[in-house]
């Protein structure tokens, strides 16, 4: 099983961003981390960034994560060269994502 099956449904994908909408509690990523606290790990917001935009990491030069993403959020995903900018739908910057 890859972590991002059944993870996140893609709402709105355009030229410059993707539009996502995660699963609820019950994905057994949200289960284990955390039971109490569901949200979405950092490594797997890298993840779903190279499955949305089709690119391959290879390394992490910097990475910002600001604010939680919860079960049931839409984010958006964005990327600029080798930058991915991840923000909810009030525009607000949850995580950023400088690699190589």
């Amino acid at each position: 099983m890859n972590f991002t099956d059944d993870l996140y449904t893609i709402i709105r994908k355009d030229e410059k961003s993707i539009e996502i909408l995660l699963s609820d509690e019950k994905h057994p990523i949200f289960c284990a981390h955390f039971p109490d606290m569901p949200i979405l790990p950092g490594f797997l917001q890298i993840d779903i960034a190279q499955e949305l935009f089709d690119i391959k990491i290879k390394k992490i030069k910097k990475t910002k994560f600001l604010n939680i993403i919860k079960p049931n959020n839409q984010i958006i995903f964005s990327q600029i060269k080798n930058k991915i900018i991840i923000k909810n739908l009030e525009d607000k910057k949850i995580s950023e994502i400088i690699y190589e």
